[in-house]
């Protein structure tokens, strides 16, 4: 099984299997946004990033899956699933446990060679608060499905990565 995921993690399909399914998660969001009125929170703001740096990672492991290229894939997916947990996780405890007095930030702190609150600016500017439940499915909300969903990508991407090492030759007589 494990050979067979190596096997998978080679073709092109795979990653851009992965690449439809954050599409589609990043797709939602804005769906949500836009036709049904939530309002984003810095937070959200930050997991759409996170969620758009796993997009690029999957499409650079679709450039050229059977080289190393590939490594640098499965690292950024490994980096861009574990920030999207953490924020969403955070968000989750804010939902959660509500601070009497503080809040999260108003605007986005993102790096100055990469403003995407200035570049895309539907997309990437907070209107809403973090404490705000809004949207629920299953008496759960849209950061703690996202704990799970990232959280399940994250194993995944740490399996597909230990399936990259050779294996040790066993000793046979």
């Amino acid at each position: 099984m494990l050979r067979k995921l190596k096997l998978f993690s080679q073709h092109r399909g795979a990653w851009l299997l992965l690449a439809a399914g954050v599409l589609v998660l990043e797709l939602t969001a804005l769906g949500f946004q836009f036709f049904l009125g939530q309002k984003p929170c810095v937070l959200c703001v930050y997991q759409r990033a996170a969620l758009a740096g796993l997009l690029v990672a999957a499409l650079i492991g679709a450039i050229a899956p059977k080289t190393p290229l590939r490594f640098i894939a499965i690292l950024g997916w490994l980096i861009a699933a574990a920030k999207t947990f953490a924020l969403a996780w955070d968000q989750t405890q804010l939902q959660l446990h509500p601070p009497l007095f503080a809040t999260c930030d108003f605007l986005p702190r993102f790096p100055q060679w990469l403003p995407l609150n200035h570049w895309f600016p539907a997309i990437f500017t907070p209107t809403g608060n973090c404490t705000d439940k809004g949207w629920e499915w299953l008496s759960m909300t849209m950061p703690q499905w996202l704990v799970g969903i990232s959280g399940v990508l994250f194993v995944i991407g740490l399996l597909v990565l230990a399936v990259q090492l050779p294996c040790p030759k066993k000793n046979r007589p």
